[in-house]
């Protein structure tokens, strides 16, 4: 009987026609980490940045996960786990983590994937069906506490994601669902934000007689939740 310690593990729903879009629900699946086995289901309730890496041992990869584990701290004041993923084995993965503890004094805190059958990596459409080889882009799917994609955002192997701009994505996401209001260009916690168009032609005018942008209104979030009505 083969020792299960050399089984690979993974399990994901019945797959989509094609990749997930946003407000897609996220495909679920169960598979081996770093940490044990875990499932999209048991982040239910939470934020989850799942993000996928083209390979173990990698220098651009190496400096991404630096950046991840030194913000692990910020996500989870956001309420957002980290999960990662590759096509390398569990093992690849836990000699790789070790490295990076014993060579940056960085300690990864949260799980990586194994996903030697692609399974996981076909079902989010992480390898491109022209690819070269199974190594996957630089995919990361920010997904909200109800199991549905909100963000999307792909990056080629050669170039290392932001880290600090994927934390101001999912604040900017939650600031969104809880005011009902955008954020501009740059928008960070604490700066002003944008709010609803005017839906009658008597609001429209009366923003537009007393401030020349009548369909672009800024506010504080406080004053957004309070329900300002100023123009």
């Amino acid at each position: 009987m083969p020792d299960p310690r050399d089984g690979v593990s993974v399990a994901i729903d019945p797959p989509a026609a094609s990749p997930p879009l946003l407000h897609d629900p996220a495909p679920g699946f169960r598979a081996r980490t770093t940490m044990g086995e875990r499932a999209l289901t048991d982040y239910r309730g939470r934020w989850l940045l799942l993000f996928s890496h083209p390979a173990d041992f990698t220098p651009v990869c190496t400096s991404e996960f630096v950046a991840f584990a030194r913000a692990a701290e910020e996500f989870e004041a956001l309420g957002c786990a980290l999960l990662a993923l590759s096509v390398d084995s569990l093992f690849s993965h836990l000699a790789w983590v070790r490295c990076i503890r014993d060579h940056f004094g960085v300690t990864i805190p949260f799980p990586i994937i194994e996903d030697p059958s692609m399974a996981i990596a076909r079902a989010y459409g992480m390898i491109a069906p022209r690819a070269p080889n199974s190594a996957m882009v630089r995919a990361v799917f920010v997904i909200d506490p109800a199991g549905i994609i909100r963000a999307i955002t792909w990056y080629p192997m050669t170039t290392g994601r932001n880290v600090d701009e994927l934390l101001r994505l999912v604040a900017a996401l939650q600031t969104t669902d809880a005011s009902g209001v955008s954020t501009p260009e740059g928008w960070r916690p604490g700066e002003d934000v944008i709010l609803p168009a005017p839906l009658t032609v008597e609001e429209m005018d009366r923003r537009g007689a007393e401030r020349s942008d009548w369909y672009y209104r800024t506010a504080s979030l406080a004053a957004a939740r309070a329900g300002d009505r100023r123009p």
